[in-house]
């Protein structure tokens, strides 16, 4: 869609779509996902290196021209994985080898980027000892990889650092993550954490849509989200600053009631939905009380409260998986002493709705997932990809269940969201999305305007 200078930008427009100017499938996904072009099903492993895994010969003849410069390399040092961001870095130092610093990828008519032009926070990393003993340990890596064929250690820096800051994470169209890339073009985009435009894979191409009206298109205008936003704000200022160097100023950052509410406490009274805050401050003989219904807040309650917090706390770190039976202690501890919008709730909530799905406990999803919304309209807003997600798993979960009304009212939310997000055109709308609204809501609604949903 080409928009006229100073015309309207609608939800839903299609703004960047870009190729990735180098990228790496993650080692985890390597037997299970395609090399090339990130797709799953059955695969052919490269015969040479037997590390690489295509889809067909198609995917390998046009993955051929960077495979080739590794395959070599990769043989030599099987049966050993090489570290994702070796592999990345390698790739990119290739690209750059052969020609890639002229590269100009365009986002607009007349607007390119770029390698030269992206970040490398140079001075960052040097003053960085987590980064540069990671950088030291790929020059290890890469030293071995590539038969010490790496350039001097002040170019690798500035080379290292514009992977680290301007890589996006490659996901599946349910957000999955199978791998990392570098985009030229949309690395223009800034950060907020309250963000008015979205990244959507497919394969590894980047489709970057607008999730609000925009009176132009203004670049300095437009903003991803490079991080989880499920998160308390201090958190994603600390993520921020040590993976981009800068602190976030957004409307969200700023607004400290939704700081306070992302850690509330739930009022005693069970019927009152107030938010309680409760912080470190609160001495043993202080008297609190709800403001709304002037419930006492017991000194018993604020050590329940307490004790609840760091044991959510410390399930949420070590939970790499989603564990039901975990998920379903700290729910059960959570009840009338955290607020349903806390955010730690809203998490164990996230997790447990996707293990109940991974058990096939469809109950539990739909409870889950019904409870869940609440948080995600709060934190994540009613454009966000995710949002979509869960409305459209809780709509295919209730079709399976037989609950074809309920089904049908999640399946026109996930629709009013996902045509923005991830636009009619992708693989999910046509092989998720139309296909449940052909059999539960009858083929004639597909022709109608959006805003009947």
């Amino acid at each position: 869609m080409a928009l006229m200078k100073d015309q309207e930008v609608p939800p839903g427009t299609l703004i960047i779509s870009e190729k990735p100017f180098v990228y790496v499938l993650s080692s985890k996904w390597r037997t299970e996902n395609c090399d090339y072009c990130f797709s799953s099903g059955e695969l052919h492993k490269c015969s040479n290196c037997h590390y690489t895994y295509y889809c067909n010969k198609v995917c390998q003849k046009e993955g051929w021209p960077i495979h080739k410069l590794e395959c070599n390399h990769l043989k030599r040092v099987m049966p050993r994985v090489v570290p994702d961001a070796a592999r990345l870095l390698a790739r990119l130092l290739k690209k750059l080898e052969k020609g890639g610093n002229t590269i100009k990828s365009f986002y607009a008519p007349n607007k390119f980027r770029m390698f030269k032009d992206l970040m490398s926070h140079y001075p960052n990393l040097k003053e960085d000892s987590r980064r540069m003993e990671h950088f030291v340990s790929l020059c290890g890596v890469l030293n071995e990889f590539l038969d010490g064929f790496i350039p001097n250690t002040v170019e690798l820096i500035g080379i290292y650092g514009r992977m680290c800051v301007n890589s996006f994470n490659i996901s599946d169209e349910e957000l999955r993550s199978l791998g990392t890339g570098i985009y030229l073009g949309a690395s223009i985009l800034d950060h907020s954490c309250q963000p008015n435009a979205v990244a959507i894979f497919q394969g590894t191409l980047l489709n970057i849509r607008t999730t609000e009206a925009l009176p132009t298109l203004n670049w300095d205008k437009i903003f991803l989200s490079y991080i989880d936003t499920l998160q308390l704000p201090h958190l994603r200022q600390e993520e921020l600053l040590n993976t981009y160097y800068f602190l976030c100023e957004c409307p969200r950052c700023l607004d400290t009631e939704e700081a306070k509410m992302m850690t509330a406490a739930a009022c005693p009274n069970s019927s009152c939905e107030a938010c309680i805050e409760i912080n470190e401050k609160i001495e043993q003989d202080d008297i609190l009380e709800c403001e709304e219904c002037q419930t006492e807040i017991s000194s018993s309650f604020i050590q329940q409260y307490k004790d609840v917090t760091e044991f959510t706390s410390m399930h949420l770190q070590n939970m790499k998986l989603a564990y039901l039976d975990v998920c379903k202690v700290c729910l059960k501890k959570h009840k009338g002493v955290l607020h349903k919008l806390n955010i730690q709730h809203v998490r164990i909530l996230d997790s447990a709705f996707e293990s109940s799905i991974d058990f096939g406990q469809w109950e539990d999803a739909i409870q889950f997932g019904t409870e869940l919304i609440f948080g995600y309209r709060k934190y994540l807003g009613d454009r966000h990809p995710l949002t979509g997600l869960l409305y459209l798993k809780l709509a295919k979960i209730l079709t399976h269940q037989g609950d074809l009304s309920e089904s049908q009212n999640y399946l026109k939310k996930a629709y009013n969201i996902l045509r923005i997000t991830h636009g009619k055109t992708s693989m999910l709308f046509k092989r998720e999305v139309i296909p449940l609204i052909q059999n539960n809501c009858g083929v004639d609604l597909l022709t109608n305007e959006c805003t009947e949903f």
